[in-house]
């Protein structure tokens, strides 16, 4: 598809003008040698992962502990239907995907820990928003094999250009599983939007692989998102650094545990990430970061980042802005950027992103 296509293609949610709070006051802010405005639009919120928009103007924010509050107009309603989630350690109710025929279809996806015997496993599920409430949820995939640790749940989904959808998986905490074919663990899934699985996925034909698999030796990719070409990237976690920028390829193998930048735990190094037959990162960071969240910059208000990375920081508290023709990086760090989990860009082309630490999202805009 051409670039001017795909850029149509995300940018078919209509613009609106986000109504609340009436009583927002912006601040003032220095990013990338520039005036901006961060706004706080929703306070008050219990470690938030996820954030989403709606045609309306309305706003979806999943909190980790199993909420997920619609809020317009002032207003916040904690939705009815959400499934039940595993909340310990990373898990929880995780990310939140509204699809670009949203209008028509009213279908919200959700990533999630789902609660099984022996634990839990990384799941993707669809309702419909109706009268606040998630109507009719159902799962379209649930990891196979369950695990006790609360730890490496990925979970990014993300709607590609042709409609299938992306999923991260991370390895949940059994780092030699993502390298084993059979299972979900340390992937990126890709299925259709009724849940089957696409016919030209990579493994669908090799036995004892699991068809739903689009990439796999990933360790835990808790960012995705389509570039201006509708290419898929995702950031992950690495092992005492290593954090990862990964290019998406379709049948990829991105390493994990056999190679990376980092260092085990407990001591002793793994071999860099230069093994033939993997994937190396197009960038990483030692010491890490903890990167979460990721946006493509696709709106109007910003004309000078068209295209630029937007990646959070758990660790460092703050946005990372990156040129993906050097990866050079330029770090939008405030008193507002306190763990950032989420990082989205609104219809109206402000940048959104959640803070942990603040329990607060906020928007920003270029200074009048």
């Amino acid at each position: 598809m051409t670039f001017q296509l795909i850029r149509n293609v995300l940018l078919t949610v209509p613009v609106f003008a986000l109504s609340f709070p009436a009583a927002a006051l912006a601040v003032e802010r220095m990013a990338g040698g520039k005036s901006v405005d961060v706004t706080e639009m929703v306070s008050g919120l219990d470690e938030p992962w996820s954030i989403a928009f709606l045609p309306d103007g309305g706003v979806l924010i999943s909190e980790i502990d199993g909420r997920l509050l619609h809020l317009r107009d002032g207003k916040r309603i904690e939705l009815r239907g959400v499934p039940r989630v595993w909340e310990n350690g990373q898990g929880g109710l995780l990310d939140i995907m509204v699809p670009r025929d949203f209008e028509e279809s009213r279908e919200i996806f959700l990533s999630y820990a789902k609660p099984m015997r022996g634990g839990a496993g990384t799941a993707l599920g669809v309702g419909r928003l109706i009268d606040g409430r998630i109507e009719g949820f159902r799962d379209l995939f649930v990891m196979s094999e369950e695990s006790r640790r609360g730890q490496h749940f990925g979970s990014r989904i993300v709607e590609a250009a042709d409609g299938t959808l992306y999923l991260t998986v991370g390895e949940r905490g059994d780092r030699e599983s993502a390298q084993d074919l059979s299972r979900a663990n340390g992937t990126v899934l890709r299925i259709n939007r009724d849940g089957t699985i696409p016919a030209d996925n990579p493994f669908v034909d090799q036995a004892n692989a699991l068809p739903q698999i689009w990439s796999f030796g990933h360790r835990n990719p808790q960012g995705a998102a389509l570039d201006l070409s509708g290419r898929l990237w995702v950031n992950e976690h690495g092992p005492q650094g290593g954090d990862e920028i990964n290019r998406v390829i379709k049948g990829e193998n991105y390493g994990w545990p056999l190679t990376t930048y980092g260092e085990n735990y407990g001591g002793g190094r793994f071999a860099p990430p230069l093994l033939e037959g993997t994937a190396p990162p197009v960038h990483q960071w030692t010491p890490s970061i903890a990167p979460s969240g990721y946006a493509v910059y696709s709106g109007d208000l910003f004309p000078e980042l068209a295209g630029a990375h937007l990646i959070g920081s758990l660790k460092f508290d703050y946005i990372a802005v990156m040129d993906p023709q050097t990866w050079e990086q330029t770090t939008w760090s405030w008193p507002e950027t306190g763990r950032v989990r989420d990082i989205e860009i609104a219809p109206d082309g402000s940048i959104w992103f959640l803070s942990v630490m603040e329990g607060a999202a906020y928007s920003i805009t270029p200074r009048p």
